[in-house]
């Protein structure tokens, strides 16, 4: 049996980077501590989910993919042994900015990157203001604990996606989030637990949590937290996470069920992609 012990984490902004930095980095120790093998921090994770507004300002969090933060929790990583997936606002080039997930391996080596491939554009997700869609398509990254693949909040929406993860080897998939009541409420139960069932791989679902009041007041949006981890047949790993508190999320992962799930439904078997053409159609 190979199992790969997880951590997911939840926090909201604290008003500053540095805090929001030492915060994260303090929650990898937690989890190293508690035989952690794999950390996913939420969306934009050392800053506040600026898409609330539309202001260019917030330019200024935006880092190269190997740049201070990056090589900051490398040398963490390095020296704790944990895989990091670090969300990051990444700077391309001065006016091109990513929305972008860093896969940092146990030895602490960058093993590549994600950008965001679907970017929203509605009330106080402002997203297009901020970010060019992905240019990098869905990869999978060899790491010391498996295959992992990364998709980030919106990108959930898209079945296309999460099926792109599975035909190329990923064992786990992480999707952080930046995600507020409303429309999505039911979607948060449904889209990772279904993704996760419908692939037959583990799917790792790392939310912000509470009121950014501090950065937006009026204008700010309450997230709903709520992190959780489900299994290849869809079913959670453990209970959710707080709808309303920081939290250090840690969960088993069998990979040996992903063989057993897939041999029971066989769907990369029964599919029929000559039959879909409309999917790719522009």
């Amino acid at each position: 049996m190979t199992v790969i012990r997880a951590a997911i984490t939840q926090t909201t902004w604290t008003g500053d980077k540095e805090s929001m930095i030492k915060r994260h980095e303090d929650f990898a120790r937690a989890a190293a501590s508690q035989g952690a093998q794999v950390i996913c921090f939420q969306e934009l994770f050392y800053g506040p989910y600026f898409g609330i507004v539309q202001d260019k300002k917030y330019y200024e969090f935006a880092e190269p993919a190997d740049g201070p933060v990056v090589q900051r929790f490398q040398a963490l990583a390095k020296e704790l042994s944990l895989v990091m997936i670090l969300p990051i606002y990444e700077e391309a080039m001065p006016g091109v900015y990513y929305n972008t997930a860093v896969v940092v391996d146990s030895d602490g080596s960058v093993v590549g990157k994600y950008r965001k491939n679907h970017i929203p554009h509605l009330d106080r997700f402002w997203e297009k203001f901020y970010f060019r869609p992905g240019n990098l398509g869905w990869p999978v990254f060899e790491t010391s604990i498996g295959k992992v693949g990364v998709t980030i909040c919106y990108d959930r929406h898209f079945p296309e996606g999460w099926r792109m993860l599975g035909l190329a080897g990923a064992q786990i998939v992480f999707n952080p989030n930046a995600s507020k009541p409303g429309l999505s409420n039911r979607l948060w139960e449904l889209e990772q637990t279904g993704a996760a069932a419908a692939n037959g791989y583990y799917v790792l679902v790392p939310n912000r949590v509470g009121t950014e009041d501090n950065e937006f007041g009026d204008e700010a949006v309450n997230f709903y937290g709520t992190s959780y981890v489900a299994d290849p047949q869809g079913n959670y790993v453990g209970e959710v996470g707080s709808g309303s508190e920081e939290q250090l999320i840690v969960r088993d992962l069998d990979l040996d069920r992903i063989r057993q799930v897939r041999d029971d439904w066989q769907f990369y078997r029964d599919r029929r992609p000559d039959a879909y053409g409309l999917i790719v159609e522009p």
